[in-house]
């Protein structure tokens, strides 16, 4: 990687890029790297500061009013005429969640966070853990992907049955958040644009539908709470609001844990003796989960946007600057986590990870992210604690800016 150039008054950074096969590859020792050499760097292969401390990203976070949230789903580059066309015509989603500052943010959270209540995920685990038995039982000897037979169903399952999406359009809707990762943090050709903004006006369209369904007739489901809330006072929110959630919510609540999930099983087994750890003391899930959030989350960077100058770290960073924060890095910090490179379950301080965020927007999915990783870990051990990685195979990773995590991971199954 070319070393980074600070002869011009502020540190530049001309081979950074997390679009790049190396960092695709592998992101971490390039994070390690960076952080080493400053806390701050403007990256010109992605037109974006980059800010790479855990001290200075935990400050970030906790600054929305500096660093605003209105990038966090826009395209890295700039789409086509063709794919702006497409979503003109039946897209209308605008920010709620990740991507929205207060009051707005304030507002849609709060309401949100209601129907996160512990009540409704303490009423998904079994529902979890009946679906995940399911596609473990239909796992056969000899070598399977566990990205396609477990990772990736079990949490699209559970989000869209949060949700209320009906079992029969788990497939349709699933086909319809294909590449979806590319279109807003990746390097999308013109044909992949124009099939991805088809794809996503076909998605919002389908929950527009659903929400005015469920406003007609709500049921028990996290919708139908967001309903029950709009009747009790129409202020609170809109239907557009609601439709924006849903449609929202469906994709980052399954992309993220499949990521991890898949990124989790594989470190285990990479780690056998760690592995064997948890076969023996399922106790230890729990705390296991928390080591693997820190040290291969599947967001290893996040994006914001300065709303004023600001000093980060010594570096000045102008304002309506894109900035670009290694969460990945922060979270192997040798100044919060003791030998940060050693991925150890036991370790004492994982739980001041910054895998799920900090402040206003820290991840309102993470009980649900936690408890389908524990219980898919959990029902590995059981059944498959002989279970072993596939040996020589290569892990393909999405080329995008945020999301981390194997497309397959190929193990050999005991009989």
């Amino acid at each position: 990687m070319t070393p980074m150039d600070a002869t011009t008054g502020c540190p530049v950074h001309h081979g950074f890029d997390p679009l790049g096969d190396e960092y695709i590859a592998d992101p971490y020792p390039i994070h390690t790297a960076v952080r080493e050499e400053a806390p701050a760097f403007y990256a010109a292969a992605i037109d974006m500061w980059v800010i790479t401390r855990y001290d200075d990203i935990e400050a970030v976070l906790k600054d929305p009013g500096t660093f605003s949230a209105a990038v966090g789903q826009k395209p890295v580059f700039p789409m086509s005429a063709e794919a702006q066309d497409i979503l003109k015509k039946g897209f209308r989603a605008y920010p709620v969640m990740s991507d929205c500052d207060p009051p707005r943010h304030t507002r849609i959270r709060k309401h949100n966070m209601t129907g996160f209540s512990p009540r409704r995920i303490a009423a998904l685990e079994p529902k979890v853990w009946a679906k995940a038995t399911e596609l473990v039982d239909a796992i056969k000897p000899g070598q399977v992907d566990l990205v396609s037979a477990l990772t990736y169903p079990l949490p699209a399952y559970m989000i869209f049955t949060f949700i209320g999406f009906p079992d029969e359009d788990m497939d349709m809707l699933k086909s319809w958040c294909g590449n979806r990762i590319a279109f807003s943090w990746g390097r999308p050709s013109g044909d992949e644009q124009r099939e991805i903004a088809t794809n996503m006006t076909h998605y919002w369209e389908y929950c527009e539908n659903f929400v005015a369904e469920r406003a007609a007739r709500p049921v028990d489901d996290f919708t139908s709470d967001l309903i029950r809330i709009r009747e009790e006072n129409p202020d609170a929110l809109s239907l557009e609001d609601i439709t924006n959630v849903a449609y929202g919510l469906s994709f980052a609540g399954h992309e993220t844990t499949t990521s991890f999930t898949g990124n989790a099983i594989r470190q285990l087994l990479a780690n056998p003796e760690q592995w064997a750890a948890i076969c023996s003391d399922r106790g230890l899930i729990a705390k296991a989960v928390e080591e693997l959030l820190r040290y291969d989350s599947s967001i290893p960077a996040w994006r914001r946007v300065t709303t004023r100058a600001v000093d980060v770290g010594g570096v000045e960073i102008p304002a309506e600057a894109k900035v670009l924060i290694l969460l990945g890095a922060a979270n192997r910090d040798p100044k919060h986590f003791e030998d940060p490179e050693t991925f150890d379950i036991h370790r004492g301080d994982s739980r001041r990870h910054l895998a799920f965020g900090k402040g206003i927007h820290y991840c309102i999915g993470a009980p649900l992210a936690r408890m389908e990783a524990r219980i898919a870990l959990d029902l590995l051990a059981q059944r498959a604690p002989d279970m072993r990685l596939t040996q020589d195979q290569d892990f393909d990773f999405p080329a995008n800016v945020s999301f981390r995590g194997p497309r397959s991971l190929l193990v050999e199954w005991p009989g």
